[in-house]
């Protein structure tokens, strides 16, 4: 099963959720060595990508040249979602996916130009020309990913999703919850099924789904054309791939363990150290670590050492002492 966005194919249809400070360029990276459909970078403020200095702009390193990335765009003004579209085009992006969907209220309080992110859904019509204003100033896809909502009063996903087609959106994502369940309850997945009635464009299904199981249960309840994963990638980035094998066939991961499990960690570290700086790198890494470690177990119990260790060759060592189970297993 393949997801077409304008020219592009997406397949498998499992897709990697943006999430602020964890779906950088290092673990968006190992996510799509393992198999992705599509992985989106970390919500990007349209207005501050713009003003930033080139160093800055530099440092973000959206993967614009990884053709299974797609950039996604935040803001409250259509210039200044024009103008960074421009940008990422320019620089090689393939997608560019609209963020409506962030129920951060550092992103949906309202400055002097207004709300953005999910508090778009308050107000249809401004939402429309922020996404008029993006499909007029590129010419590669764009995307939409938003939620059920505002609240309970008001469900318009389906409503702003049918406009955000006549507009010029090639896919929409649906996030099964209002903004004011922020990430509590449960996701909707039933819900999602009457955006996916009101458009001819692809449709994925995103919250709660953290394993094969749920991700069907999301497609046999929503309707949906694929799925989004976020959360539940944390600490498994080849999760993506097993859902793809158990649900459409592809190739299944081989899941690292023993002396690949080391490696795989302590290349994922090393590039963070690299991407970020050794100081911090090794703070950025620290949850990462942490989720391995969930999935890994720690029978040394080195996790307190290997979480508050700041030489970063000390770290190495700790992560071959920690996630070489396999040796462990033969002592």
């Amino acid at each position: 099963m393949t997801v077409c966005v304008a020219d592009l194919t997406l397949s498998p249809p499992v897709l990697l959720a943006p999430l602020a400070g964890i779906t950088d360029l290092p673990f968006r990276q190992l996510v799509s060595r393992f198999g992705a459909g599509l992985v989106v970078s970390e919500m990007v403020a349209s207005q501050e990508m713009v003003q930033a200095s080139p160093g800055m702009r530099e440092k973000a390193e959206l993967g614009f040249t990884e053709g299974n990335t797609a950039v996604q765009l935040a803001g409250r003004e259509a210039h200044w979602m024009a103008e960074a579209a421009r940008m990422v085009e320019a620089n090689g992006a393939a997608i560019i996916d609209i963020n409506m969907g962030c129920p951060a209220k550092r992103v949906t309080s309202s400055g002097g130009a207004g709300a953005s992110g999910s508090a778009l859904m308050r107000d249809l019509d401004h939402a429309l020309s922020l996404i008029e204003a993006v499909i007029g100033a590129v010419s590669i896809p764009v995307t939409l990913k938003t939620r059920l909502g505002w609240d309970a009063s008001c469900l318009n996903a389906a409503d702003l999703a049918r406009r955000a087609e006549a507009a010029g959106v090639q896919m929409v994502t649906i996030h099964g919850r209002t903004r004011q369940q922020f990430y509590t309850g449960h996701a909707d997945w039933a819900a999602i099924a009457e955006v996916k009635a009101a458009v001819g464009i692809p449709v994925i299904a995103n919250g709660d789904i953290v394993d094969s199981t749920t991700a069907r249960a999301a497609l046999a309840a929503s309707g949906a054309d694929g799925v989004m994963v976020g959360r539940g990638a944390q600490g498994q980035p080849w999760l993506l791939a097993r859902i793809a094998s158990d649900l459409f066939g592809t190739d299944a991961p081989t899941v690292p363990r023993g002396a690949a499990l080391v490696a795989m960690v302590s290349d994922h570290y090393e590039a963070m150290l690299e991407f970020y700086g050794p100081g911090l790198g090794n703070k950025m890494a620290r949850k990462h670590l942490g989720w391995y470690l969930d999935h890994a177990g720690d029978p040394l119990g080195l996790r307190r050492r290997l979480l508050t260790e700041t030489d970063t060759t000390e770290v190495l060592r700790l992560i071959a002492d920690a996630f070489d189970t396999e040796t462990q297993e033969a002592a």
